[in-house]
């Protein structure tokens, strides 16, 4: 008998991690990521301070295993506010499961939907032509005086081709749009005037290009309340850095008065006094800003304030306190000018087969190797420092473009004939491009080539993804890895402005401008350096004494690899830098 029932606990277990496995797999592919109880509670909590004194209809869109509603329907339930709470999902097995856990509010006070809320809201009221793919109009409509949510964050092309065109026709998306802005429309869409939403959702939005359609949407549509950016704090077991958003339903004219946090974990060494706390979610509620370290080691810097946003503006929202604000605003008013007053910022190659065109074992194909003369020198993040290069740059990149009279031009193969077996040998990986070849182009193309006379010009180069600035001067005529950016002087007279950039762009001080302004990190103290931050740099008067005196430290920089005079350099460059924009130097982060 014993024997049996092991064997039966043994065949539970097993199911059990089959159904873990599904379970983890369908996450995966939805994008649904179950809010934390603490943190469900937290949101509730916020929501409710402004809610109705009377009943409250609430809504959950994408309702998951029903923390959210449970959080609100307790919060309510302890301030004697009555309340009825409706849930859609796609899901039945989550729906299930929230039934059961929503049971505890009587059975009258709540509503499960088995249907994907995105089709059940009418939009036609919102476009001037409504197309035939709208629905009538829905009793989901202007129906909640709450909304509570944590939509799914992947983006609308994973849903597949068909179902993504009918989001895209419904909710006038185009191009590649995160699943979480048709939601936030719906949403909207659902909640009575004055109603109010609050919505964890990726931080992306805040500070990125692509989120420009959701900062003005949201600013358009709503009373800003507050905004909680919860950084890299690692509250989701999913890689996104997640932010609440908590809004009243109201056209908008005028910014509203908006408070922000912003919680980040704190990797620069910060060494003054440390506010002790359990979990993150104690410096959340905690009224004080500063710095703090949680029961596992953990150190967090927590900034707070008054958010700062134009209504139906596309630029980023600014979450500074008064302090950080002024410190800004005096490095802007002391530049003369911007990065993009002068240069481009550009992605370096992409290739979209880089296993197929780079590669750091070219030699050892023997006979099979390429033409010398197709293999460049490729500089990949992985190489550079702020001031030098590593020695040995391995990494080459077939490179089968050429510029004739300044025009790129793809090479006759046929001359190439080791190249032309080598790409033959990987012909169907090449050809599954159909976008290369339905663009009329070469099989055996890069997909983003650039102009090949211009990579023989000096150049910056920086990564796109770095702990720290690094940008390295470039002038051996190294083709850019599509992990970096670069920019190029084209002309002599340029090339020191490219070294004023240099110097600027890898001081602490810009490090720091870098933070407050755009905001935009990933996890472990991991920065982005996008196109449209380093664009956006300020740079001091390009003629004055200062920046001649920039430019001749880094001039030094660039050429000693001993670390003594660099590190002295540096602390020049860093007192020059703060000179020239008429505040103090930035020796530490923090």
């Amino acid at each position: 008998m014993i024997i049996f029932v092991d064997l039966y606990l043994a065949v539970l277990m097993i199911l059990s991690i089959f159904v873990e496995m599904a379970t983890k797999e369908q996450i995966k592919n939805t994008g649904a990521t179950f809010t934390p109880k603490e943190l469900a509670v937290f949101l509730a909590e916020r929501i409710a301070l402004y809610a109705k004194s009377t009943s409250n209809r609430v809504l959950d869109p994408a309702c998951g295993e029903g923390e959210l509603l449970v959080a609100m329907g307790e919060v309510l339930n302890e301030k004697a506010i009555d309340f009825s709470l409706t849930g859609y999902d796609a899901n039945e097995q989550y729906l299930s499961f929230s039934k059961d856990r929503l049971l505890c509010f009587g059975k009258k006070k709540s509503d499960l939907i088995h249907e994907d809320f995105l089709l059940s809201v009418d939009l036609s009221s919102t476009r001037n032509t409504p197309s035939l793919f709208d629905e009538c109009t829905s009793s989901v409509n202007n129906s909640f005086d709450i909304v509570i949510a944590n939509p799914p964050y992947v983006r609308t092309q994973i849903l597949g081709t068909e179902q993504a065109q009918n989001l895209a026709r419904k909710f006038n998306l185009k191009g590649r749009v995160d699943l979480y802005y048709p939601f936030l429309m719906a949403m909207t869409e659902s909640l009575k005037e004055n109603g109010i939403l609050g919505v964890i959702t990726s931080n992306r939005y805040l500070s990125t290009k692509s989120g420009e359609s959701i900062r003005k949407f949201l600013s358009e549509n709503y009373e800003i309340l507050e905004l909680i950016d919860l950084g890299d704090t690692k509250l989701f077991d999913a890689a996104v850095l997640p932010a609440i958003f908590i809004g009243r339903k109201k056209k908008q004219k005028s910014p509203s008065s908006a408070s922000f946090i912003k919680i980040y974990e704190e990797l620069n060494g910060y060494k003054g006094d440390l506010i002790s706390v359990e979990t993150v979610f104690d410096i959340l509620k905690n009224n004080q800003s500063g710095y703090f370290v949680t029961e596992n080691g953990k150190r967090y810097k927590k900034s707070s304030g008054a958010l700062k946003y134009k209504v139906g503006s596309t630029s980023c929202w600014e979450m500074l306190s008064g302090d950080e604000s002024d410190w800004v605003s005096k490095i802007d008013k002391a530049s003369k000018n911007r990065v993009e007053d002068f240069f481009k910022v550009k992605v370096g190659i992409k290739s979209t087969a880089d296993k197929v065109f780079i590669s750091d074992k070219w030699e050892e194909l023997n006979g099979t190797k390429p033409e010398n003369e197709l293999l460049k020198d490729l500089i990949s993040q992985e190489n550079i420092e702020p001031w030098n290069a590593k020695e040995n740059f391995k990494l080459k990149v077939l490179y089968p473009h050429i510029s004739v009279n300044g025009e790129k031009q793809t090479v006759d193969i046929e001359k190439y004939p080791k190249a032309k077996k080598y790409f033959t040998q990987h012909e169907d990986r090449l050809k599954s491009r159909k976008y290369l070849i339905d663009a009329g182009r070469q099989w055996f193309e890069l997909w983003v080539p650039h102009r090949p006379d211009q990579w023989r010009f000096p150049k910056l180069v920086f990564p796109d993804i770095s702990l720290k600035p690094r940008f390295y001067f470039d002038n051996g005529g190294k083709i850019v890895n599509g992990n970096c950016y670069w920019i190029v002087a084209t002309k002599d007279e340029d090339v020191e402005k490219l070294m004023l950039i240099q110097g600027i762009a890898n001081s602490k001080l810009m490090t720091k401008y870098h933070d407050l302004v755009f905001n935009n990190k990933l996890y472990s103290g991991r920065r982005r350096y996008f196109t449209q931050y380093v664009e956006k740099y300020p740079l001091p008067d390009f003629k004055s004494e200062k920046s001649k005196e920039i430019i001749t430290i880094v001039k030094k920089l660039n050429h000693t690899k001993d670390e003594t005079k660099i590190s002295k350099l540096e602390n020049q460059l860093e007192i020059l830098v703060a000179e020239s924009f008429g505040v103090e130097p930035v020796f530490s982060l923090d």
